[in-house]
């Protein structure tokens, strides 16, 4: 069925691009022009740069799409847009639609519906926030707020339950670290949950305690299901509402589709509802948390599914984050001696899992931060693979990724390419972590962190994301922290290792095509070629020839998802 904002889409593009200061296709335009032609339905594109990430054809001069299909990419020859509605993009530069290949859809929305603590720049600060806060909390009502990170606050330290105690003595209060794997909660917290001096920490989790051996309030990884309790409850309607939000402000920012990582299996039906009654309206790829079972049935559904939504993944977590020192290394953290972080799942839990998922064809997606954490993954990879050969396979090449692949052992990096396993990272990690990380685990092994290059020249490709809500979730912030290896105030030193950038081709691949395979989708998203879907971002600025510096202040002009245009500057 023909989308019914097409026609009305087009008027918003000509009107807007007009005010605005793989495959070989080469051969193609012509055949293909005759097999679809140009319709009322159609949009034709020209007037700047477009950029297909399509090597055997990199930059085309126009693009024509029908009924959200691309039907032309080649030169604005003669009558290459013979009936169509004229898009002049005026000097702005088109890309294909940039995917988000790790976020957390929900929690993007939930971000702007909560205590957002996001840039806090100190524990003060931190308790300024909370003093706005709690004035609009009802007495003994938990409050609850996201975003922080302490690695750059002048305290030098993690906050505690007697900074949130000053403010809020009588309201338990949670406050999540911006990664989600650390939470500081205070003494109304700690009492309500039964936490005391004498409570063990659980597997994968880690209660701080103080000289005294009494719990500072801050709960690392899986700690923090003891005050699973406290923590808000999000109505359908609530979680309805942030998916809205999410998708909102990703088309806002240009993104015209993300990989949701660690999806609530219960949230499924209600993502879709949300799609089609156009609440959602970018792509949605579900990487579900498989939680207390793992019930094949639940996830190995529509991997084909013409609609926005599709699911045929899994997301498991094998330890925690480098920032609360969490992640799983093979020697002690640099900064605090005996402690190697933590292995959230073992070989026991895991492997049932992995064998499993083979045989039905369902993508397995697992965190690893630490450089322990990888090489126990890989292994375990090694061994699934190995152990369940490809014709007893659902689908022969099952594309596991590792999200994050954050700091590996140097000998492991060859191992991604070996196993078929595809590295998911953000490269905004590395222009915050870099600041921390050498005081975390040094220089030397930092040269197994954050390697972009080095994963590609071994023969990988990576699928490049954010983490959102962890970070901002911005694609011109990836993009420049990928090609400039940089803070964004263009501040780096020997240890962030700038020889691990990439090309800007490479990370154009990194947010469109190399996603796009690591979905299970390189056949109709992706590039900007005849057959695969009209998905476009388009930036203000050329983001592939401006200075680097100059790629944070593009503007999105537009997002085109299908064929419609789902924002618009305007």
């Amino acid at each position: 069925m023909k989308n019914p904002t097409v026609t009305a889409s087009i008027a918003i593009a000509t009107a807007l691009l007009a005010s605005c200061s793989g495959k070989d296709v080469k051969d193609a335009p012509e055949t293909n022009l005759s097999k679809a032609p140009i319709t009322s339905n159609s949009m034709c594109f020209s007037g700047g740069p477009i950029y297909t990430a399509n090597d055997a054809q990199p930059v085309v001069e126009a693009v024509v799409t029908t009924d959200g299909l691309i039907t032309y990419a080649g030169d604005a020859s003669d009558n290459w847009c013979e009936n169509g509605e004229q898009v002049d993009l005026s000097g702005s530069a088109m890309f294909p639609g940039f995917t988000d290949a790790h976020g957390h859809f929900v929690g993007i929305g939930l971000r702007e519906m909560t205590l957002n603590l996001e840039g806090t720049s100190s524990v003060a600060e931190l308790k300024e926030r909370l003093t706005e806060a709690i004035g609009s909390v009802e007495k003994g009502a938990t409050l609850y707020g996201r975003g922080w990170i302490e690695t750059h606050w002048p305290e030098g330290r993690f906050p505690n339950r007697l900074d949130l105690d000053e403010i809020a003595p009588d309201n338990p209060v949670l406050l999540e670290r911006a990664d989600g794997h650390a939470l500081v909660v205070n003494t109304a917290a700690l009492k309500a949950a039964g936490i005391t001096a004498s409570t063990r920490s659980p597997f994968g989790g880690n209660i701080l305690k103080d000289d005294a051996g009494e719990p500072t309030g801050m709960l690392i990884d899986k700690a923090g299901s003891l005050v699973q309790s406290l923590m808000p409850k999000d109505s359908k309607d609530r979680t309805r509402q942030a998916m809205k939000k999410a998708s909102d402000l990703y088309a806002a920012r240009g993104w015209t589709n993300i990989h949701s990582m660690s999806f609530l299996p219960e949230g499924v039906s209600m993502i879709e509802k949300a799609a089609a009654a156009g609440d959602v309206n970018i792509r949605v790829y579900l990487s579900t948390d498989i939680g207390t079972g793992f019930n094949t049935a639940k996830f190995a559904a529509n991997p084909k599914n013409e609609n926005l939504i599709t699911r045929r993944s899994i997301k498991l977590y094998s330890d925690g984050a480098l920032g609360s020192r969490g992640a799983a290394l093979l020697a002690p953290y640099d900064d605090d001696a005996g402690n190697v972080g933590l292995m959230l799942t073992t070989y026991d839990d895991i492997m049932p899992v992995l064998k499993t998922a083979l045989k039905d064809g369902v993508q397995v997606n697992t965190h690893a931060i630490g450089d322990r954490a990888n090489k126990l993954v890989l292994d375990w990879y090694e061994e699934a693979l190995t152990a369940v050969p490809e014709d007893e396979r659902a689908v022969k090449n099952p594309r596991w990724r590792i999200e994050h692949s954050q700091i590996l052992d140097v000998a492991d990096i060859p191992r991604f390419a070996e196993l078929g396993v595809i590295p998911s990272m953000q490269p905004s990690h590395a222009i915050g972590d870099l600041h921390f990380a050498v005081d975390r685990i040094g220089p030397e092994r930092l040269a197994g962190g954050y390697a972009w290059r080095s994963l590609i020249d071994s023969g990988s490709i990576i699928a490049g994301g954010s983490d959102a809500p962890v970070e901002v979730g911005d694609p011109r912030i990836e993009f420049y922290a990928a090609v400039h290896r940089k803070d964004l105030k263009g501040y780096s030193n020997q240890n962030w290792y700038n020889g691990e950038k990439v090309t800007r081709q490479e990370a154009l691949k990194m947010f469109t095509i190399w996603p796009a395979f690591a979905a299970f989708e390189d056949d109709r998203l992706g590039s900007i070629e005849v057959g695969k879907a009209a998905d476009f971002t388009v930036f203000d600025k050329d983001i592939m020839t401006v200075p680097a510096p100059e790629i944070l202040s593009a503007k999105t002009k537009m997002t085109i998802v299908n064929g419609a245009v789902v924002y618009s500057a305007e």
